[in-house]
C-alpha cells in the first residue's frame, strides 16, 4: 500500500508542473486536514511545509482561512499538529 500511494501522490502528482512545490504542499496540508481523522498525516505535511521553506504562521493563516470549510473540530486539531511539530511561538 505504502508503495502504491508513493508511486501515485509523488510520482503522478507531485512532478506536475504548474505550481511551486510550496504551494502543493500547503494545498495538500489543507486538504489532509480537511478529511479529518488523518492527523499522523496531518503532522507529516506540517513538517513537510517547514522543510520547503513555509513558515509555521503561513500554515496558520492557510487553516484559519479554512475554518468556515472544515469546521472548527478539524481546524483545531490541524491547529494541535502545528504546535506539536513546531512549538515555538
Amino acid at each position: 500500500m505504502q508503495e502504491y500511494l508513493s508511486a501515485f501522490c509523488f510520482g503522478d502528482f507531485y512532478t506536475r508542473s504548474g505550481l511551486d512545490l510550496q504551494t502543493r504542499e500547503l494545498l495538500t496540508l489543507c486538504i489532509v486536514s480537511a478529511l479529518g481523522g488523518a492527523e499522523g498525516q496531518v503532522k507529516a505535511h506540517v513538517q513537510g511545509n517547514l522543510n520547503v521553506g513555509n513558515a509555521k504562521e503561513q500554515l496558520i493563516d492557510a487553516i484559519t482561512h479554512c475554518l468556515p470549510y472544515m469546521g472548527f473540530p478539524r481546524t483545531l486539531n490541524t491547529l494541535a499538529c502545528i504546535n506539536e511539530i513546531s512549538p515555538e511561538n
